[in-house]
């Protein structure tokens, strides 16, 4: 990084984390799975494509830059291939979009005692911080509820550990440790990717939790405190934010409902910087639970779709922030897209790479006009 690098994000113009893979990225990924090509040719093609994605970041102006998750299978997927342990089971929670239900996605569970390998994203973050220029390089790691609540009680074996307790425990050390190395990597900016808690504002959602056995409101009161003894491995000067959202699959979502279920607690008692909110359609709910949000944390409002190629209208999220600041100062408030970009690597996302680009330049125009700042 150059000496013009900014020192903390300004959470103006921002953006979640992952970016379309260019198709010879895809196909490099392909030819892995065939046999036809070698994990040498991947890589070099993932660290082309990360620097043309960082160049493309810092030159529309986004004071923050991510190498768009390109080494990943999928958002999450960086942590389960780190850290031995983890299978698969059939999460509760299916996708669907407005022609209705698109699957469910598979979540991991411990089947064994949890130990971290190998770095997370400290691989990933080495090159990034390599080649960013005028953009603080933003890690981008799953929050530690979403490792229990798509399968609850069934998120680990009973041989692995005794009580959901213990296996926080055991969550806890694994971010503990891969933050204290990040930090000592240089970085100074850490998002955690969460879809718990805000999958637990759906009031169908709610009711399956409990079914489960679970109370909802103290599930999110104990997620609260895990995310915190999480945040704890921190160094100052780490600006720490959250992305909540309620599931991005090729433009299908996972659930519905406004914060106000969850709002209290978690914009008051998480110790984040910054939330970064899903807010692009009415099943995010309105904007009063921003009440909640106390004066020294930012929001940063996710009105640009990542789902649709159509191109938001620049007065039209002006109007929208607007209405967001009559629940909380102007001041508090950012702009950005709803979620990533591309979530889970593949062909079939609804955009393209210039409606990616055309939703980032207009982010960051109404940015400069709305605070003078990206």
């Amino acid at each position: 990084m150059t000496a013009t690098t900014p020192h903390r994000p300004t959470f103006r113009a921002e953006h979640v984390g992952s970016y379309l893979r260019p198709e010879r990225l895809l196909q490099a990924a392909r030819g892995i799975k065939s046999g036809t090509t070698t994990t040498d040719h991947l890589h070099q093609v993932q660290d082309d494509c990360i620097r043309e994605l960082v160049t493309l970041q810092e030159s529309v102006g986004m004071s923050s830059v991510t190498d768009g998750e390109f080494r990943r299978r999928g958002w999450s997927a960086g942590f389960i291939d780190a850290v031995q342990g983890f299978g698969m089971r059939d999460g509760t929670l299916g996708f669907r979009d407005e022609h209705g239900e698109k699957g469910v996605l598979p979540s991991p569970f411990a089947k064994e005692r949890l130990q971290r390998r190998h770095g997370i994203a400290t691989d990933e973050f080495r090159f990034l911080h390599s080649v960013a220029r005028t953009g603080i390089p933003k890690t981008t790691i799953p929050s530690p509820d979403v490792m229990h609540f798509f399968l609850g009680p069934q998120s680990f074996d009973v041989a692995a550990y005794p009580d959901t307790e213990h296996y926080y425990a055991g969550l806890v050390q694994i971010y503990h440790d891969e933050i204290r190395d990040l930090a000592a990597l240089g970085c100074r900016y850490l998002q955690l990717d969460n879809t718990a808690l805000p999958c637990n504002c759906d009031d169908h959602v709610r009711d399956d939790v409990r079914r489960r056995g679970e109370d909802p409101d103290a599930l999110t009161a104990r997620y609260v405190q895990l995310v915190n003894d999480v945040l704890t491995a921190c160094p100052a000067g780490m600006a720490k934010a959250t992305h909540m959202c309620r599931g991005n699959l090729k433009g299908a979502w996972m659930a519905e409902g406004g914060y106000e279920a969850i709002a209290e607690k978690v914009f008051g008692d998480l110790n984040v910087d910054a939330f970064l909110l899903e807010f692009d359609t009415d099943r995010a709910g309105d904007f009063r639970p921003l009440r909640f949000v106390p004066p020294h944390k930012k929001v940063v409002l996710g009105l640009v779709s990542s789902k649709i190629p159509t191109l938001e209208d620049a007065d039209d999220l002006k109007r929208r922030i607007d209405a967001a600041a009559k629940h909380i100062p102007l001041a508090q408030l950012g702009l950005s897209p709803q979620c990533g970009f591309s979530s889970v690597p593949g062909s079939g996302h609804p955009l393209t790479q210039d409606d990616q680009k055309r939703k980032m330049e207009l982010i960051v125009e109404v940015a400069r006009d709305v605070w003078g700042e990206t």
